[in-house]
C-alpha cells in the first residue's frame, strides 16, 4: 500500500511490515513443503522452498536496512 493510501510516511515502519510479512509466510510455507512431498509432488516442494529462501532473504534484507536506519533522521517515528 503506497504511503498516501495510508497517511503514515515511515519507511521504517514499512520495512517492519515487510519483514513480518515475509518471516510469516516462511512459516507458513514449511507446512506447503510437507503437504506437496506428502502429495509427492518434489517439484512443487522444491518450488515452495525456493519461496520460502526468497522470503528469508527479503527478511534479512530488511534487518539489515532496519540496521542502518537505527537512531538516524531517515528512520521516521516508529523507531526514534
Amino acid at each position: 500500500m503506497a504511503t498516501g493510501e495510508t497517511g503514515f510516511d515511515d519507511v521504517s515502519f514499512d520495512l517492519i511490515s515487510v519483514q513480518y510479512h515475509s518471516l510469516k509466510a516462511g512459516h507458513d510455507y514449511g507446512q506447503y513443503v510437507r503437504d506437496a512431498d506428502n502429495a509427492g509432488r518434489s517439484d512443487i516442494a522444491d518450488f515452495f522452498r525456493k519461496v520460502m529462501k526468497e522470503d528469508s532473504e527479503r527478511a534479512e534484507q530488511c534487518h539489515k536496512f532496519l540496521k542502518e536506519l537505527s537512531g538516524s533522521s531517515e528512520s521516521g517515528p516508529a523507531v526514534t
